[in-house]
């Protein structure tokens, strides 16, 4: 299996392309034409006249990616992450400006576009996956390639960012239920929910297709001559289905995510099909917040036979025959950092014991402080204080904003869609 060039034919039945990507892709396949021509008449070898790779990463606010650049500082206090940190950062500190891997990033903030480094998160004080799975990516490939990253926060697969293989959304019978006992038009909801129905697919499909349509702008080291290649799409999504009992009634019983392996199948094979991408290698990325369930604390423990069926859901497409060696599942519940995690219950509870004494004692503000200052310093030492202060940045559900968290899963990303590539 090769990684899908744009081949030269008609646009298949059913698939509609923007003008300016049909263009820019007839023209692409001119100059890929030329080139190998000239390539033969000059003994230039294949390698050296290698499309420009383009890698696609889409999903929600995971993807987004809400860790903090000072976040960044946790990767080196553990040796298997001192690595990654050289890689992002210069000698100096300072973040690395990788010039060889460019971004095209588009989210509810608009646009933006430039060499790879921290910032492309879901603001420009945050960083997502892109940034070690561009670096990672790029220890392997050594070359140039240009990164399309689309995501938006909250939301769901089963409407948003369905597919049109998929169908139209259907409502369950609970649903329905619901609806009428509140009293509501189900007609009306049914128009709101296929006005909302496939949205950010179509939305994430225009900004890719854009993008591909004016590679000059984006690359500097794209040549027209050369053309490019889409080399892999990252899907990196999932907590607005999981936590959707309405759309899942049965999510905590086996299969009951079965709908969202289906419509994800729909997915890859649209992308696929509208991208002119057969064989389009492709990463789900498990959602995995909480690290796996068998470790999970006994507060957790009521959740996880809902959080295994659902990463099992996820997971099932990279299972069936017809993407054998071409998706693979990457259970980011392996990146997560248990010791963050018990740091952080540890100090909401002396939190609960503060509030509490507060309540019952009527303590001033600095009774309440020297509270807390002689609770730390029982509970913890000075490193775990050190890590509280430095790892965290968000909530569980946002891989508690964790850099180093999120350092490791787009380095998972990178190896696997590497692994898929020939």
């Amino acid at each position: 299996m090769n990684p899908r060039i744009f081949p030269i034919g008609d646009t298949p039945a059913g698939t509609s392309l923007e003008p300016a990507f049909r263009t820019a892709r007839h023209r692409n396949l001119l100059h890929m034409a030329i080139a190998a021509c000239l390539a033969v008449a000059f003994g230039i070898s294949a390698a050296e006249a290698k499309p420009l790779k383009v890698f696609i990463l889409c999903g929600q606010s995971n993807m987004q990616g809400h860790a903090r650049i000072s976040t960044l500082d946790h990767l080196g206090m553990h040796e298997d992450t001192i690595p990654l940190l050289k890689a992002i950062r210069n000698e100096d500190g300072s973040p690395g400006v990788h010039e060889d891997i460019r971004i095209a990033w588009l989210s509810g903030s608009g646009e933006r576009t430039g060499p790879l480094s921290t910032g492309y998160g879901a603001d420009e004080t945050k960083i997502g996956p892109e940034l070690t799975f561009g670096i990672v990516m790029h220890q392997q490939l050594e070359e140039p390639f240009l990164i399309i990253k689309t995501a938006w926060g909250g939301k769901s697969l089963h409407t948003d960012f369905r597919s049109p293989s998929a169908g139209p959304y259907e409502f369950t019978e609970e649903q329905i239920a619901a609806l009428k006992g509140r009293d509501l038009d189900i007609d009306a909801a049914r128009r709101t929910r296929n006005e909302a129905t496939g949205r950010y697919y179509r939305l994430m499909l225009a900004h890719v297709k854009k993008v591909l349509g004016n590679m000059a702008d984006y690359h500097p080291a794209y040549e027209p001559t050369q053309g490019f290649e889409l080399a892999g799409f990252v899907w990196f999504q999932g907590w607005n289905d999981m936590v959707d009992r309405g759309v899942y009634p049965d999510r905590d019983q086996p299969g009951g995510y079965d709908e969202y392996s289906k419509v994800l199948a729909h997915f890859i094979r649209d992308v696929r099909r509208d991208l002119e991408a057969p064989d389009l290698p492709f990463v789900i990325g498990v959602l995995g917040v909480g690290g796996p369930v068998s470790r999970y604390t006994p507060a957790q423990q009521r959740y996880s036979a809902i959080h295994q069926n659902f990463r099992d859901a996820m997971a099932a497409p990279a299972s069936m025959p017809e993407f054998k060696d071409t998706v693979a599942a990457v259970l980011t519940e392996n990146f997560w950092d248990h010791q963050l995690s018990e740091l952080r219950d540890r100090m909401g509870a002396i939190n609960q014991q503060v509030r509490q004494a507060q309540s019952g004692e009527a303590l001033s503000r600095e009774e309440a402080e020297a509270l807390r200052s002689r609770l730390e310093k029982e509970s913890f030492n000075d490193r775990e204080l050190t890590i509280l202060d430095t790892a965290i940045s968000n909530q569980e559900y946002h891989y508690l904003g964790s850099g180093r968290i999120m350092a490791r899963i787009g380095e998972g990303f990178a190896k696997a869609l590497f692994s898929l590539m020939d």
